[in-house]
């Protein structure tokens, strides 16, 4: 079998870069080694960078139809006797435009709407329940069932997640970070009128609650590493108490899970590959970069490869300039990118895993001034969304720690819209050429 571009990995990342390429007329074999639904949380959050691309996928519409639209995070940390000591928000309107709220969708219905619009192409080649064994000097080698055959391709991208096989292929060498502590999450249903992100958090504790359509809510719960089995030992009582100890509005509905089995554990690394490309191989989401989940961010920064990968490949094919070094635009564009977003969720993961009081105190003092000063608030804002970056100075860390007076004025519309990635930003050789 012969095709333009071979895709392994059949998750959000391989999906939006298959329908990216054959929107553009790019003959797209894809290999996902699942049938079913995998039994793992994955990410259910969508920011306006990824909105954005879908939009331009004219996925946009049927996306929100399908979200429950977040506008505003809320910021509690509570007191030793649990009652609200400080409260902040972080709120997406402050981004001016189209894209100014974040949704958050079922995993498994996103996969889905994806996975049909790119079958309405004929030159969408999707194979189910087949496996990537390797590669060699010309081919992707597949196993599906017992049969066995080679594909051939311009093209080969790996979207496979942490244990990529493309990435193994390319001679790619990871270091993991890992963290003192994990996540219980689990959704389940949420009083109606619960519709915007929380946060609620004290010196030892975390709770993290997302609202999903149909009136459930998407839940994480921070516990120090290695308490999950003595923590499975005991009667799910206990886990319903510590929900509802936090987040009294629970109370009645996380009573719903009545069984250990349906509450996962997840376990926080952190690592960025070296390099995106090697010769014809390009890697994309989990397989290149694996992020804290602290923000919500690896599902976004996997469909943002996507976009600029896609991008690059379906110009490189239609201009004839088909020589694989061209491939490095693509990290070029996502690599500064990428290790931004690391450093600011690794960041946020730091500032909630120690047990002590004084990192308590100075992490709501952080948010109180970020929240107060209109910039920095557009800063944070705008660099989690994925629209743009703007670093933070030192007179921004001056302002978060009470050494300065926060501003008073904000940025007026064009100014801030000044902070955006450009088309000529996310796609620079449609500009500077491949030559």
């Amino acid at each position: 079998m012969k095709t333009d571009v071979f895709i392994s990995g059949g998750g959000i990342g391989g999906l939006t870069l298959a329908l990216k390429l054959v929107q553009r007329g790019v003959d797209v074999v894809l290999a996902e080694r699942m049938t079913k639904t995998p039994p793992t949380y994955k990410g259910e959050l969508l920011q306006p960078k990824s909105m954005q691309i879908f939009d331009g996928l004219g996925l946009y519409d049927h996306i929100v139809s399908r979200s429950q639209e977040i506008n505003v995070l809320d910021m509690l940390e509570l007191s030793s006797s649990l009652t609200v000591r400080d409260q902040s928000f972080m709120d997406y309107n402050v981004l001016p435009g189209k894209y100014n709220a974040a949704y958050m969708i079922h995993h498994e219905e996103l996969k889905k709407t994806i996975l049909q619009e790119a079958s309405e192409y004929t030159n969408f080649h999707y194979l189910s329940g087949t496996v990537c064994k390797g590669f060699t000097d010309q081919t992707v080698q597949l196993q599906r069932g017992k049969e066995r055959f080679e594909v051939e391709a311009f093209y080969y991208f790996g979207a496979e997640g942490r244990s990529s096989v493309t990435r193994k292929a390319m001679g790619i060498e990871i270091k993991e970070t890992r963290y003192n502590h994990h996540f219980l999450t689990v959704s389940f249903p949420r009083p109606e009128n619960f519709t915007e992100g929380q946060i609620i958090s004290t010196y030892n504790r975390f709770l993290g609650l997302f609202p999903l359509p149909h009136n459930q809510v998407r839940t994480v719960y921070l516990i120090p590493e290695g308490e999950y089995r003595e923590l499975k030992e005991k009667p799910i009582s206990h886990f319903h108490k510590l929900y509802t100890d936090l987040a009294p509005a629970m109370d009645g509905y996380v009573q719903s899970l009545n069984d250990w089995k349906k509450i996962q554990l997840m376990i926080p690394v952190m690592f960025h590959a070296p390099s995106y490309v090697k010769n014809n191989k390009a890697i994309i989401g989990d397989a290149a970069h694996a992020v804290h989940p602290m923000a919500g961010e690896g599902m976004n920064m996997a469909i943002q490869d996507a976009d600029i990968l896609g991008e690059l490949a379906a110009d490189m094919l239609e201009s004839g300039n088909t020589a694989p070094e061209h491939l490095t635009w693509y990290e070029k564009v996502r690599y500064k990118r990428a290790e931004h977003v690391l450093q600011l969720s690794h960041l946020a993961a730091l500032a909630y895993s120690f047990p002590f009081k004084p990192v308590s105190y100075l992490r709501t003092r952080t948010f109180e001034r970020m929240e107060e000063d209109p910039i920095l608030h557009f800063k944070q804002m705008l660099n989690i969304s994925g629209l743009g970056i703007w670093r933070e100075g030192m007179r921004d860390r001056f302002i978060q720690g009470g050494i300065m007076p926060v501003r008073a004025k904000s940025l007026p519309t064009d100014r801030k819209e000044l902070k955006y990635f450009t088309r000529e930003d996310d796609y620079p050789w449609k500009v500077e050429g491949f030559e």
